[in-house]
């Protein structure tokens, strides 16, 4: 097989009629095949010649062609494979250091005064939610501490409502319960926990009150799950 240091494609038929080949000649030479064409027979045996080394050389550079092909793919292979074994180290070692230090990752209040939480100010939180009426009087601590009597309406955004669980229509519900479940995952709560409310809240699709025209009905399921 030939070469890279000699390709046959390249190659140029030697000069038979020269004295280098003179002995070859009178090889072949007879009465009947002189010296010129004694030299255009080593001329066609080169051209043979030529020709089975340009086949072999065809064939020799596609297979070199093909082992690297084949050598790039196992590179990029071995390289995708250590960057996701690295992006997977990483992971893990974030999700590892998130629940150690889970007060660190927490989402933090940039803004807020501290309460103690009782019955009462639950009550009165709840109160406070249910007033329709913005000329309606709630006691708010104010900066110095005392607390004072001030309008509903001055201290709640009327333009965004409260709904409570029960009055949700069907579509808030499905457009909040996936997010109920994305943050309850985010603060690490215990995955059997988190697939037992989607599992539940997903049973409620099934039933048949749930495409009943008689929206009675379908606020029951609502206060089901409530």
């Amino acid at each position: 097989m030939p070469t890279k240091l000699a390709i046959p494609d390249l190659a140029i038929a030697l000069d038979f009629m020269g004295e280098d080949y003179q002995e070859a000649r009178v090889e072949l030479s007879n009465k009947i095949i002189n010296d010129t064409l004694a030299a255009m027979s080593l001329v066609n045996l080169w051209v043979i010649s030529n020709n089975k080394d340009k086949l072999a050389w065809a064939q020799q550079v596609e297979e070199e062609n093909l082992v690297a092909e084949k050598k790039s793919q196992r590179l990029s292979e071995d390289i995708a494979t250590q960057q996701k074994c690295l992006a997977d180290k990483q992971d893990s070692a974030w999700q590892e250091e998130r629940k150690r230090n889970k007060l660190k990752y927490a989402p933090k209040m940039k803004a807020g005064d501290y309460c103690i939480l009782h019955q009462q100010g639950l009550e009165e939180a709840l109160r406070s939610m249910l007033t329709t009426d913005a000329k309606a009087l709630v006691m708010l601590p104010s900066a110095n501490g005392i607390h004072t009597w001030v309008p509903a309406g001055t201290v709640r955004d009327t333009k965004v409502p409260v709904t409570m669980d029960k009055n949700l229509t069907w579509e808030q519900f499905n457009k909040s319960a996936p997010r109920m479940v994305t943050f309850i995952q985010e603060h690490d709560w215990v995955g059997d926990r988190v697939t037992m409310h989607l599992q539940f809240w997903s049973a409620l699709q099934t039933p048949a009150w749930r495409y009943s025209f008689d929206p009675v009905q379908q606020r029951a399921l609502l206060l089901y799950q409530v």
